[in-house]
């Protein structure tokens, strides 16, 4: 399969017989009109309705492309990003959703909307979409002492402590939904991830990453969410390196890897 970078947490994922777009927002590259011409059916992904990672420009693919379908998270729908009938499944946590090609569970996020598992010609992929232990850097601080605190950069109060159990407790739910799954021998649990590793946090900012990466095996690790930067999510290499995880150093949008 290929993997290919489009922007921020935009990838497109082909295979022999399906390509996936996971969390389209821009495409500077221009990697989604090539893939657009293939016959191989396109499934389009979106995690939440944060404008980062979903843009209304995917439903013109339609109009080029005739075998798509628009998996979204239940609150593009709920937050009126999209109308009922622009998708052929809304998914919300504890979701399923398959047609034989693939199959996908909605799992959940501390942020907005949901996470994807989905399974693929053989292979298991994780998205996280906005899945993430994004106040790292308050609960590092020593100055922290638990507790809500003003943070001018989500520019509202926040409580580190019991989000990163919220985290944490979803990553509890991800092993109870692959637990439920067959069991894949010699195989680990993802064998693509694709997990927000942003400098814009602050210190800190890999402890998600390194907190996924120490509960589940993963064949091959891509940090996402950065629109600049793309050298600081570099960082969390020698994490992925100590477990022999391999990771994708992505050098710019347009690139691509296969495995």
């Amino acid at each position: 399969m290929k993997l290919t970078y489009i922007f921020h947490s935009g990838f497109a994922l082909e295979g022999e017989k399906t390509i996936l777009i996971f969390d389209f927002w821009h495409d500077p590259a221009n990697v989604v009109a090539p893939l657009l011409a293939s016959h191989k059916p396109i499934y389009v992904l979106s995690s939440h309705f944060h404008e980062d990672h979903f843009n209304r420009d995917i439903f013109a693919w339609r109009d080029t492309h005739s075998d798509i379908r628009y998996l979204l998270s239940s609150d593009i729908k709920r937050h009126r990003r999209a109308t009922p009938d622009e998708a052929d499944a809304w998914l919300g946590k504890g979701a399923t959703w398959s047609d034989g090609n693939i199959s996908v569970w909605a799992m959940g996020s501390n942020d907005s909307g949901v996470s994807w598992i989905v399974e693929c010609e053989g292979r298991r992929i994780f998205h996280a979409g906005d899945l993430n232990n994004w106040y790292a850097k308050f609960i590092s601080n020593p100055d922290y002492h638990g507790g809500k605190i003003y943070s001018s950069d989500f520019e509202a109060f926040i409580d580190p402590i019991a989000d990163e159990k919220r985290y944490l407790g979803e990553l509890k739910d991800i092993g109870r939904c692959l637990k439920s799954m067959p069991l894949r021998e010699f195989s680990p649990d993802f064998d693509l991830v694709m997990f927000p590793i942003d400098g814009r946090i602050g210190n800190g900012y890999t402890l998600g990453g390194r907190q996924f990466i120490e509960r589940f095996s993963v064949g091959l690790f891509v940090p996402m969410h950065f629109t600049s930067g793309i050298e600081s999510a570099m960082r969390m290499k020698e994490y992925t390196d100590a477990k022999k995880i391999p990771f994708w150093s992505i050098g710019h949008e347009g690139d691509s890897i296969e495995f």
